[in-house]
């Protein structure tokens, strides 16, 4: 899923082109799409761009008469710049918005349709939309601790909770964890002043770093090729690699469609943790320690 970094180079790759130009036509392509009915689709034709929002993992384009349109890209949902009037072929185009300097397309991998377009009248309408999480970049570590100690959760939930925190998803608190050398599975009522500390600082310089990277690359070309897994990432995507901090082999905690990348040398003080998956099959002869996972694959 595009987070906070991702978001942020397609608003800047958006604004060079889309910002004073009129939306001269709206192509849809899945019914599925559109979740909602009023204010119409056509409403945003023929009105000029004002303004780009990011609202947590979200796109916002305002448009003349405060009329907005709000992408939710989800999971496998992407925006690419083409030729004005771009045909929509293929089952994954989804949607086209066509300006007079090209069209912006809206796709989504796969079969399932998650991605979403909402037509918004009105502030108060597209503060509805908001899941509530706080902007790390808006808040100091007063504010930071007491949203991710409002329940106590694991470090990894609490990071990607859009109503505690907005933008960080799956990829990015891994590597913000790594950076803070803290367990994903760490609880936050149990961390030391000290800790606190370094979480807050890791998830803003982390979320810093990437997006002046992503911003300065968005800048030349548009990002068409957004991804969860960057070679220079530290830890996400690079399960079984060497960990560039202490030069360990990266760990995994697989659930559902996702997984947690971490160190176990420097996150989790050598202990490997429970994946559930591969912990059904070996019972008590899980591995609790890098010695023991080591021993284990040579077997």
């Amino acid at each position: 899923m595009p987070e906070l970094p991702d978001i942020a180079a397609y608003i800047t790759a958006l604004e060079q082109r889309i910002v004073g130009e009129p939306i001269e036509h709206v192509r849809m392509a899945s019914p599925f799409l559109l979740r909602t009915v009023e204010p119409p689709i056509a409403s945003v034709e023929e009105r000029k761009v004002r303004e780009l929002r990011r609202i947590g993992k979200r796109i916002a384009i305002g448009v003349e008469g405060d009329l907005w349109l709000v992408l939710h890209l989800m999971i496998a949902g992407r925006l690419h710049w083409r030729p004005s009037g771009a045909k929509l072929t293929g089952r994954n185009q989804l949607a086209a918005f066509d300006f007079p300097n090209g069209s912006l397309v809206l796709t989504e991998a796969g079969a399932r349709r998650r991605a979403s377009l909402h037509v918004l009248n009105g502030e108060e309408s597209l503060r509805s939309i908001d899941p509530g999480g706080i902007e790390v970049f808006d808040s100091d570590l007063a504010s930071f601790r007491a949203a991710l100690t409002a329940e106590n959760r694991t470090l990894k939930r609490a990071l990607t909770d859009p109503r505690i925190l907005g933008g960080i998803g799956n990829a990015y608190s891994d590597e913000i964890l790594h950076a803070a050398q803290l367990s994903p599975i760490t609880l936050t009522h149990k961390l030391t002043p000290a800790e606190w500390e370094r979480l807050f600082a890791a998830t803003r310089s982390t979320l810093q770093r990437w997006i002046d990277q992503l911003r300065t690359e968005a800048s030349t070309e548009f990002p068409e090729k957004v991804t969860a897994f960057r070679k220079d990432m530290a830890v996400h995507g690079r399960y079984g690699q060497p960990c560039p901090r202490c030069g360990q082999p990266i760990q995994r905690i697989r659930y559902a469609d996702n997984e947690t990348n971490y160190c176990a040398r420097c996150q989790t003080g050598g202990k490997v943790l429970a994946d559930r998956s591969l912990s059904r099959l070996l019972g008590t002869d899980w591995p609790r320690t890098l010695d023991e996972l080591e021993a284990l694959k040579r077997r």
